[in-house]
């Protein structure tokens, strides 16, 4: 019997993850999200949408009351609401996995006791816990928001002695970790996914370039060593087995100028990286999310296509509603979110650039930057 799909977060994520879902009606027969913003991505695609914050008590509980299956597409949900409304929805990722991967912290702390590879780290109480760990770490160092931040907002790369006071400051009281800053030569990340039965499947390790700590563009697959590429594979298997999560989850890591491979941290979700796996490969992320939450068999994972995949982004300077984008080539798949304002970074799209028989990655990419100028997000 199909079920009710409930989403946290009725974004990008959400509106994909439904696209998905819905042409999954054996299995899926309604799609309801939770998110603040009226008509939503998701909303726009044929979710049901509740009007809500992710943390909202009261919304949560109504969603739980009117699904049979709860995920989400952002890891802002309250974790102690969830495992509370468990009774009336299964909810995965459980709330478990949630609650330690929310908390960098814990996230990391879960990792080194399994013996999985991560920068030193220290816990922050105090601005002289600051300068102990930087005696100890050197610098450069990042202090970091435990909860609550992503495309680097909760980051402070801390320089020089000058500049730990206006760090400490910067987080205005949050809970706080110290960590090593890592001198990596590459960022690469891993999309494993593991349904409810303990199945395990990972795509290829992809490459990721970040521009003002936002992921602009990702490079599938990744063009590293073969011993690079099996470590990261095998870290990210060892990960999702100690995680026991169900679901897509991004391992973000970092490739050392050793050729080392060190876990960034974890995304319990869908993520702005796998978007190449809607045309790269036989089966997307979105639709395996679907099939490891709902229990069935996962999908292939093969990379069938070179691809890159690239972030359309609000501009700097200007916020508004903006021209739709003049773009059209071969092999060009244009996604965009259904966001009416532009706002500086904000993430409006992606596209795909698919590579033809022969096409090696790095033409791949030569070829992209002949595009880059037509996807300038500019006002009506």
């Amino acid at each position: 019997m199909a079920k009710i799909l409930g989403i946290i977060g009725g974004g990008q994520l959400g509106m994909m993850i439904t696209e998905a879902a819905k042409k999954m009606p054996e299995y899926i027969s309604k799609i309801i999200v939770i998110d603040p913003t009226e008509n939503c991505p998701a909303s726009q695609v044929g979710a049901e949408q509740i009007v809500a914050d992710f943390k909202n008590k009261e919304a949560i509980i109504d969603l739980a009351n009117k699904s049979d299956i709860i995920t989400y597409e952002i890891e802002s949900g309250d974790s102690d609401v969830l495992k509370s409304v468990e009774k009336n929805a299964e909810i995965t990722p459980s709330p478990e996995t949630l609650k330690i991967i929310q908390d960098k912290f814990l996230q990391k702390s879960f990792l080194l006791e399994n013996n999985i590879p991560i920068p030193d780290f220290i816990k922050i109480e105090n601005i002289e816990d600051v300068k102990k760990g930087l005696n100890k770490f050197g610098y450069p160092a990042l202090l970091k928001a435990r909860r609550g931040a992503y495309d680097g907002r909760g980051n402070y790369k801390i320089n020089s002695e000058d500049e730990i006071q206006k760090a400490f400051e910067y987080f205005k009281g949050q809970n706080l970790l110290l960590e090593k800053f890592i001198q990596f030569k590459m960022e690469v990340s891993v999309i494993a996914s593991r349904n409810t039965k303990g199945q395990i499947k990972t795509y290829p390790l992809v490459e990721n370039i970040h521009e003002n700590n936002i992921l602009r563009e990702t490079i599938a697959p990744a063009r590293v060593n073969d011993k690079v590429t099996k470590n990261a594979e095998e870290i990210a298997k060892k990960t999702m087995t100690v995680l026991k999560g169900a679901g897509i989850f991004c391992i973000e890591m970092f490739v050392t100028q050793n050729d080392d491979i060190v876990i960034n941290e974890i995304a319990p979700r869908v993520h702005n990286s796998g978007h190449h796996t809607l045309q790269s490969s036989e089966t997307s992320q979105f639709e395996q999310h679907l099939r490891a939450i709902l229990g069935l068999d996962l999908g292939s994972t093969k990379l069938i296509h070179n691809t890159v995949m690239y972030n359309i982004l609000g501009t700097h300077g200007f916020e508004g509603e903006y021209r739709p984008l003049d773009i059209s080539k071969d092999n060009l798949f244009l996604k965009m979110y259904g966001k009416k304002i532009s706002k500086p970074l904000r993430k409006l799209g992606h596209l795909n650039l698919v590579g033809t028989k022969g096409e090696s990655i790095d033409q791949l990419v030569q070829k992209l930057e002949t595009l880059k100028e037509k996807t300038v997000i500019q006002s009506v």
